[in-house]
């Protein structure tokens, strides 16, 4: 039996409406969609899992409930409060986009999907996602669940991302025939639960039978992804400055590029190889290189971090602010930059 895109659709909705997850941001049964929680958690959830996002969404959601309160708060509370999230464009954009709403838009989202994209951070996903769940318009949701399931389904056995256009058209087919925010939810939910990239569940799938690739016993190769390429490895130095009164040296991040805005230890630049380390470093002092490295994963490269400390008198002069161990939870240190204190702190207990 062929089937056709509502057919899919009530296999699906009836599969979901016994089996959703439950998140702080998803709108029970019967009730209307808040599109400041769902904003927010898609914000959140790009690049990152639903596991790590809901502590940081109840966090934020606790300390600015509204588009108009976050838009309100400082830029480096929102750094702060993102900490550890990665990716931390994200945040700038979403206060701007905050700031935007607030102001410009009287606090109400568009719907419209060439509106949402015009406002910072919202890409042609995002604006999809939330037009479908918030609003409950169609439009082609696709995150890395939905492709998955897609491919599995139809059997697509072009390698992403020039499968992309054609799972798109096939997600909107989907969604445009009943519930658009719950078809996408549904699929995401399949994903994560049934469909998984390794291991699918495949005998309690709500589309086994018209699966393609479960007909074929191929759906582990699905969908086929261009080989990784290995990332490569960066190097430099850090260094912690201490004050006599205990106080570490911090200063911040150019705005633009990686890490904008965020606060870090100083520091070489990243590159292939370490530079002239005496030249970077913040104050004259009997430096000591401690044993082994931080390392850390970015998105694209690898970092290792050779660390320095040293100590200085509470006359000395440099570029940056003093700050105690104990009250960097108040500042927007990143993660590799946390992992560097705890380095440190771990060899000075």
């Amino acid at each position: 039996m062929r089937y056709n895109a509502r057919q899919l659709s009530r296999l699906l909705l009836d599969w979901y409406d016994r089996n959703r997850r439950a998140f702080p941001w998803r709108a029970l049964p019967g009730e209307t969609a808040d599109p400041y929680r769902v904003w927010l958690s898609e914000i959140m959830l790009q690049q990152t899992g639903t596991a790590t996002v809901i502590s940081y969404f109840n966090k934020f959601i606790t300390r600015w409930p509204t588009v108009h309160t976050l838009a309100k708060a400082e830029l480096d509370d929102v750094l702060t409060a993102w900490a550890g999230l990665g990716y931390y464009a994200r945040a700038r954009n979403l206060h701007r986009c905050a700031q935007i709403i607030s102001s410009e838009m009287a606090g109400e989202f568009p719907c419209d999907l060439a509106a949402l994209q015009k406002l910072p951070g919202i890409g042609p996903y995002t604006a999809s996602a939330i037009s479908a769940i918030a609003f409950n318009r169609a439009g082609p949701v696709l995150d890395g669940n939905i492709e998955r399931v897609l491919s599995r389904l139809y059997r697509v056995t072009a390698p992403l991302p020039g499968s992309k256009p054609e799972l798109r058209n096939l997600s909107l087919a989907l969604i445009d025939c009943a519930r658009p925010g719950d078809m996408a939810q549904a699929m995401m939910d399949l994903g994560a639960a049934v469909c998984t990239p390794r291991g699918p569940d495949c005998t309690h799938c709500a589309w086994r039978k018209p699966c393609m690739a479960n007909a074929l016993n191929c759906a582990e190769s699905l969908p086929v992804k261009p080989a990784r390429r290995q990332s490569p490895t960066r190097v430099g130095a850090v260094f912690w400055l201490v004050r006599e009164d205990g106080a570490v040296l911090l200063r911040r991040r150019p705005e633009r590029g990686l890490l904008g805005g965020m606060m870090e230890f100083p520091g070489t630049p990243w590159r292939d190889e370490i530079e002239d380390i005496a030249q970077h470093m913040p104050a004259a002092c009997n430096w000591r290189a401690l044993p082994g490295a931080v390392r850390h994963v970015f998105t694209h490269f690898k970092l290792e971090l050779a660390v320095y400390t040293g100590a200085c008198s509470c006359m000395s002069s440099v570029d940056g602010i003093w700050v105690k161990p104990e009250s960097f939870h108040d500042f927007a240190l990143p993660a590799v930059m946390r992992k560097v204190a705890a380095h440190v702190q771990s060899q000075h207990p």
